[in-house]
């Protein structure tokens, strides 16, 4: 049994319910309300099952393994064999999360980041990337300043989830349950860790009246470290175009209302990838992408949160803009989205003032 610790109980749940299954302990970190009733009453993740009518249900409290809920001032990392970050990427400025994460980093505990954005550490362990020049298109980097990216390593948050409007906050709906794609640690007994988790969650079956079931969203460990990246070209033709200068729409729409330009986009930041050092086997057809894109009915959360008026969000598109120029390339729509990005916020931050 592995002790887990998770920053972020919203996302966070959906990895939760897979190590919780296989029999590990884990700490979620969130908000006050949410650690009281996530200890009271556990959490329940909702995920669709390929050949039944009804989502299956999971509830932390039926799993073998122990869940607990704690503010950021009620943990050590120390304590722990594995952290996972899966908060969004500006929460990690905030008051207390900054501190947590400052002590995550000198814990020298290995750390799995399952965020859009890749922490800043982790792309220092891309040969030839100048890290320092993308500091930009983070909230505040200096919260990464402590880390060693040989103890950081990133999971692409392919599987998409939300929290229920009409539900408690400890529910999670998973909406597109794909698997969450790791990148091997530089030290093989770290990645040895994330090698067991993968069979752990391989080997879980759920009790369903009719029998054991197999369920999705699987972990899968990569030796590749660009196979994560393959998020990136997802994000700049679905989940960044979802905003519109005056509001949002979904990422099916965002996919398929140009098909043509959605391709444009994909495959601009696909050849980016593949400049860096990824392998086609590491990254993900547009064809594939786009099949996907179809059911996918909501805007993307970087399109809700400008929405409600969020004054950050991460900013994957800054990022893949910025490691573009480094190899002398550029796309006109990642410009135009990265400009109704940058004065949408600057519109948010005068409104909250």
């Amino acid at each position: 049994m592995s002790k887990i610790l998770i920053l972020g109980a919203s996302y966070g749940s959906l990895l939760a319910s897979k190590l919780l299954f296989a029999g590990h302990e884990v700490t979620l970190v969130c908000l006050p309300a949410e650690a009281d009733l996530i200890n009271a009453e556990g959490f329940r993740v909702r995920m669709p099952v390929r050949g039944r009518a009804e989502p299956v249900e999971i509830d932390s409290r039926k799993l073998p393994g122990k869940v607990s809920a704690a503010g950021t001032g009620d943990v050590s990392p120390a304590d722990f064999d594995l952290v996972g970050l899966a908060m969004q990427e500006p929460q990690y400025r905030s008051p207390g999360v900054r501190e947590l994460l400052e002590q995550v980093a000198r814990s020298r505990v290995p750390c799995m980041s399952i965020m859009n954005m890749p922490p800043l550490p982790y792309l220092r362990r891309i040969p030839g990337l100048d890290a320092d020049a993308l500091k930009p298109a983070y909230t505040d980097a200096s919260v990464w300043d402590a880390f060693d990216p040989r103890l950081l390593t990133l999971c692409s948050p392919d599987p998409q989830a939300v929290r229920p409007p009409d539900q408690p906050v400890n529910v999670l709906q998973v909406t597109l349950p794909t698997n969450f794609k790791v990148a091997r640690f530089d030290d093989p007994k770290h990645t040895a860790l994330l090698r067991q988790l993968e069979r752990d969650v391989d080997a879980v079956r759920f009790a369903a009246p009719e029998g054991p079931i197999e369920l999705p969203v699987k972990l899968r460990l990569s030796e590749s470290i660009f196979v994560p990246l393959a998020k990136w070209s997802m994000l700049l033709a679905g989940n960044y175009r979802c905003i519109t200068p005056d509001g949002m729409r979904t990422a099916q729409e965002a996919v398929h209302t140009d098909l043509a330009e959605s391709k444009s986009v994909y495959d601009f930041v696909y050849d980016v990838c593949v400049r860096l050092g990824a392998r086609d086997e590491d990254l993900v057809p547009f064809e594939k992408y786009a099949a996907a894109a179809a059911s996918l009915t909501r805007p993307a959360s970087a399109a809700r949160a400008l929405q409600n008026g969020a004054p950050y969000i991460e900013r994957a598109d800054k990022l893949v803009q910025l490691v573009a120029r480094q190899l002398g390339l550029r796309h006109p729509v990642i410009d135009r989205i990265v400009d109704l990005v940058d004065t949408r916020l600057h519109a948010n931050r005068a409104e909250a003032k």
